[in-house]
């Protein structure tokens, strides 16, 4: 199958080129920026991409890449950090800019006969992340447009070389997707042949290689993630499948009941149950640190799912339905990226475990693995159910954590997404939560002077999880959800609406 390569230079958005890529219909795969040229030949590929980065190519410690690679007469496309690379190795300078660019940007396409700029339109909107720029082109290279502050984008249409300082995958580069296809379409001549059909197959067979005939263990959460997972090896290997859920007493409301019921009963998996609620709630005791409780939360959890999952015999795999926005936010390729917030399945796992590791879903993102949950014949209402962190709902109390916090937090979460669905909103939202604020305030409820909780509703829309937009709830509806969880929920009296976007926010407040 034929393939590009991206080479990773730290950038939070590197996966979301391959996804955007492999949404084209063509694969992509990732590697690290210091890959070996015999590696890149044995590959094959159609392209390559540089990645944007956090450092400058200035820095002493700058990453660099072999020049050989630019004489393979591989198609190359330099973005972001890429494009500065592209221009300090061929000879031209990059230096700080006067202000830099952060944000939104205006694009003026210079040069419309550029293969890289085929139909797309003079003047767009495009997605910025930069302070150093190229102020001196290499020789052979021209400028193929600008923005308000800088060279926007050159080229070396004879050496196949093409490079642009702003983002093309970030959903906000109006014209980005038409970008990428130029460059695979046009200039690298790539052919649709990558699905999402092809794609399941392939990982029930790399399943069924790695796994044979081993038992393997899965932690069961509910999720979409850890749902498509498990129904991927259920496919690969049958009944050497043992799902483990650990109720940890953060979930939703009727969480642990519901889980059992469908993913017992109706997907006939082999569910091992353990409530250890009490375990974790003693455990968070007096933590408002969110790196803390993530950390504390994921150690208790290995604890007990080890505990349970010795009780089985002959077992040699742990699974994880671990996506990249986990891996993404949580670990430091090459050193060059910086972490966000880490996520308790990532990371790897503690030595005296021994169980090997099975990550079917690493390398997707949450719409692709809701495809292949389509694929597989799982229910609507489980394949888009809203993302839930791994830490629950820890990290949507702000503050410490007690039962009588994650009640309250449990009854409001309900009412606003048992509204959402009853007013059709919750399919046209990628995901919608409740968030208990460590703040009270004063109201007055029937006539009385009241000092109670604050609580946040977020809701929000996004094709990959990297960038969202909130969503624009009618008012109505939510005066109507405001007005249920005030009267409905007793400690509760100011509900407000998070409008932030990501970036700059995230979607989750922890």
């Amino acid at each position: 199958m034929q393939k590009i390569i991206i080479l990773d230079f730290g950038s939070q958005y590197t996966q979301l080129i391959a996804r955007r890529v492999r949404d084209l219909g063509v694969y992509a795969e990732i590697y690290p920026n210091n890959i070996s040229i015999e590696k890149i030949i044995e590959h094959k590929p159609l392209g390559i991409i540089l990645s944007g980065g956090p450092k400058s190519v200035n820095a002493k410690d700058a990453v660099l890449v072999d020049k050989k690679m630019f004489e393979l007469n591989i198609p190359i496309l330099g973005v972001c950090y890429g494009m500065q690379l592209i221009a300090k190795m061929f000879g031209g300078k990059v230096s700080k800019g006067s202000s830099g660019e952060y944000g939104k940007a205006n694009l003026e396409v210079t040069q419309q006969d550029s293969k890289l700029f085929s139909k797309v339109k003079i003047s767009s909107t495009v997605w910025m992340s930069h302070f150093d720029e190229v102020k001196q082109l290499p020789k052979k290279f021209e400028t193929i447009a600008t923005s308000g502050n800088c060279i926007a984008a050159i080229e070396n249409q004879s050496a196949n070389i093409y490079a642009i300082q702003f983002h093309p995958e970030v959903s906000h580069s109006q014209e980005g997707n038409k970008i990428l296809k130029n460059f695979l379409f046009n200039i690298c001549k790539a052919k649709k042949d990558w699905t999402v059909k092809n794609n399941v197959a392939q990982k029930i067979e790399t399943l069924k290689k790695q796994v044979g005939n081993n038992k393997v263990v899965i932690g069961l959460s509910g999720g979409v993630d850890s749902t498509v997972a498990a129904i991927l090896l259920q496919k690969a290997i049958g009944k050497n499948l043992t799902c483990i859920f650990v109720n940890n007493g953060l979930l939703r409301l009727n969480e642990a009941e519901n889980v059992l019921k469908v993913y017992g009963k109706h997907l006939k998996l082999n569910i091992v149950y353990a409530d250890a609620s009490q375990l974790f709630i003693k455990a968070l005791k007096g933590v408002s640190n969110p790196e803390e409780k993530r950390k504390i939360i994921g150690k208790l959890f290995i604890d007990i799912f080890a505990k349970e999952a010795k009780k089985l015999n002959g077992i040699k795999y742990l699974a994880q339905g671990t996506i990249y926005p986990d891996v993404i936010e949580s670990s430091s390729h090459n050193g060059n990226s910086v972490t966000i917030k880490t996520h308790h399945n990532v990371g790897g796992l503690p030595k005296n475990l021994n169980f090997e590791l099975v990550e079917p879903l690493r390398d997707l993102f949450k719409d692709e693995v809701r495809k292949i949950g389509v694929e597989l014949g799982i229910d609507k209402e489980l394949v888009y159910r809203h993302p839930f962190p791994g830490p629950g709902l820890a990290v949507r109390i702000l503050g410490d954590i007690t039962q009588e916090k994650i009640n309250i937090l449990q009854q409001a979460d309900n009412i606003f997404i048992t509204e959402l669905v009853k007013h059709n909103y919750y399919y046209k939202s990628s995901q919608a939560f409740v968030v208990l604020l460590p703040v009270k305030t004063v109201g007055v409820m029937g006539d009385e002077r009241t000092y109670e909780f604050t609580v946040a509703i977020r809701c929000v829309d996004t094709t990959d999880f990297m960038t969202a937009s909130f969503s624009h709830l009618p008012f109505s509806f939510l005066e109507m959800v405001s007005t249920r969880i005030i009267n409905e929920v007793k400690n509760i009296n100011r509900v407000v609406y998070d409008i932030s976007n990501k970036p700059p926010a995230t979607i989750e407040w922890e």
